[in-house]
């Protein structure tokens, strides 16, 4: 038996003994098998992972989309990158990156503390891990530390750059580097700015460049557009009707199955977990993972079942408030969509003229909610049933699931090649793995002509206006 899973073929794990599964998923993570983005990490193979990581949604760690890593942190595939002829070159390189791994917003440690206190205070049984909550564990968030970078975040971005280093050598270079040709753009928020620092210290130690100081800009404009768009900050962000799938998700009986089973297993009456309790609960099993790398006892209020339907709960809040829910959503990353083709040209410009491609590589760093709107926007992992309420069965298949596509220091890089004879092409990876642009999936290796992909992209870069479509009232349009 086989199955087809995105662009992956692979042998059912229901007919292999346990060992050759794992190493088969492990072999297609490595060779970059896993572009349908379905090679999770076997939790068995390794204790100190949750049996439910995968389901972490926008707090989860980068090696559980990519599981070779947690062998080898530094580890790359260039096999990946096969452009259609020998003498394609790379002439331009742009990476869009989230930010590392962080600590919990203030918001969410105070759901957390008062989940710690209800279990220290009134779970009663004798199970060794509630015990170990109880007994051994303490509160160790405090609401200072509101969403800032941690340790293994400084470490996700100087890795990630390294990563990028080795698997595009001539572009993220020590010349390009101290020639200024590299440019950071960051958001203002401290996590970002700490990332962009982070990625620059990955390559300055890397090349052990202690002479020369790399600068970077800061651009809320570009990278917190979101703050910026009037129209989704009034019909969306401000808006709880906006969400009201969201809502009724978690008043349903999936939701409140959920609760109840954790209800049970802290011997506690039913009343007295809410879905905030439930949400906080599954937070101290992520950010326990995520900062930590430790496989907590908070995730033992969790089985499989229940981490999807977490999962599900924060994919549809992230599906109307990021991505297809309202068309404001992805148009708010006009003014992105255009930074990012006006380097795209700028640099084909250049390079047509004979002159050097000044600016060879850009490095944005931002927030997941920079990246799923561009996604959006670009068409990417859009599902043919949009996400409700009440379809929660039918999405267990879905595309959308933001575990798999912006974990920390997710990034999304396009990488634009001369292959000779006015041949341009262009590459989008998505986390180091190749992804096709919707529209232009039979070209050879994820690598279409850039003029196939402005011709896909023909009525968002003739439109697609910032100002115009962030415009709280907007003039009706004509005919």
């Amino acid at each position: 038996m086989c199955i087809w899973i995105g662009h992956s073929f692979l042998l059912s794990p229901d007919i292999m003994t346990a060992p050759v599964w794992k190493v088969i998923v492990r072999f297609a993570a490595v060779f970059g098998l896993c572009a349908g983005f379905r090679c999770d990490v076997v939790a068995e193979e390794n204790p100190n992972i949750p049996a439910i990581a995968n389901y972490f949604t926008t707090k989860g760690r980068y090696e559980e989309v990519n599981p070779h890593l947690i062998d080898d942190i530094l580890a790359v595939n260039s096999s990946i990158l096969q452009p259609p002829s020998a003498q394609c070159r790379i002439i331009h390189l742009t990476a869009i990156v989230r930010h590392g791994t962080r600590y919990p917003t203030g918001k969410n440690i105070k759901k957390m503390h008062d989940f710690y206190e209800l279990v220290k205070s009134s779970a009663v049984g004798r199970e060794s891990w509630l015990q170990e909550l109880q007994n051994q564990w303490t509160m160790w968030y405090t609401e200072d530390m509101d969403g800032r970078l941690v340790q293994k975040g400084v470490d996700d971005l100087k890795n990630l750059a390294v990563r990028l280093s080795k698997l595009f050598p001539s572009m993220i270079s020590e010349e390009k580097l101290r020639a200024g040709m590299i440019k950071f753009i960051t958001s203002s928020k401290h996590r970002c700015v700490n990332s962009t620092l982070s990625f620059k210290a990955g390559l300055t130690e890397l090349w052990a460049i202690s002479d020369q100081e790399i600068e970077h800009t800061v651009n809320d404009a570009l990278m917190r557009f979101f703050d910026q768009c009037t129209r989704f900050v009034q019909e969306v962000d401000g808006n709880p009707s906006a969400l009201s799938e969201v809502e009724s998700f978690r008043l349903g009986p999936e939701m409140r199955r959920v609760q109840e089973k954790i209800a049970e297993r802290l011997g506690v009456p039913y009343s007295d977990i809410t879905c905030d309790s439930a949400e906080a609960a599954f937070y101290l099993c992520a950010y326990e993972f995520a900062i930590k790398t430790v496989n907590s006892p908070w995730c033992r209020l969790f089985d499989q079942v229940d981490a999807q339907i977490m999962e599900y709960a924060n994919d549809l809040k992230q599906f109307w408030k990021r991505g297809y829910g309202h068309d404001i959503n992805s148009k708010s990353s006009c003014i992105l969509f255009h930074d990012l083709f006006s380097r795209l040209e700028k640099a084909v410009s250049d390079h047509k003229s004979g002159q050097k491609v000044t600016e060879a590589v850009t490095v944005q760093v931002g927030h997941a909610e920079t990246l799923l709107p561009l996604l959006t926007l670009l068409g990417f992992f859009k599902d043919n049933n949009r996400m409700t309420s009440v379809n929660y069965a039918a999405q267990t298949r879905r595309s959308f699931r933001t575990s798999l596509i912006v974990p920390y220091a997710a990034n999304l890089v396009l990488v634009l090649y001369d292959c000779g004879n006015d041949d341009l092409r262009l590459q989008p990876l998505l986390n180091e793995k190749p992804v096709d642009f919707p529209g232009l999936t039979t070209q050879k290796a994820s690598m279409p002509r850039f003029q196939d992909v402005k011709e896909l992209y023909r009525e968002l870069l003739q439109g697609c206006d910032f100002e115009s479509e962030c415009r709280l009232f907007r003039a009706p349009a004509e005919g």
